[in-house]
């Protein structure tokens, strides 16, 4: 009953077979799928552990509660400057700065507000 909505065109193309593909037959073949997908829970574990290290995301900071995130990204990418210059370049709690600013900055915007300060125009004091 459903063809009857297509027109003929149509209903001869959904009878059509898909072009075979190799590497997709490769994958989905039974011996090769266990023996690729067969973990140890030592080596589950850690995947898991790298994954949520990949999936991180700022916490929620009380200064910046609306959608709108363009001034928290600006403050820790100030911050971030700002900790470098106070601290030193190898102080690690200033890394937690630059995972924020990357994680909701684009970009575009750090390479220009790095060009800025090579240029000397940076509009914030560090």
């Amino acid at each position: 009953m459903l063809f009857h909505l297509y027109p003929q065109s149509t209903s001869s193309l959904l009878n059509q077979s898909l072009p075979s593909c190799p590497e997709l037959a490769e994958l989905l073949s039974s011996s090769n799928t266990r023996s690729r997908f067969k973990m140890s829970a030592a080596e589950r574990q850690a995947a898991f552990e790298e994954a949520r290290k990949q999936m991180w995301k700022p916490p929620f900071d009380a200064r910046f509660p609306n959608q709108n995130q363009t001034r928290h990204c600006w403050q820790n990418y100030v911050d971030y400057l700002r900790c470098q210059k106070i601290k030193g370049e190898d102080f690690a709690p200033c890394e937690y700065f630059k995972r924020v600013y990357t994680h909701l900055c684009p970009g575009f915007w750090v390479e220009s507000w790095d060009e800025q300060r090579e240029n000397g125009c940076f509009p914030a004091k560090i």
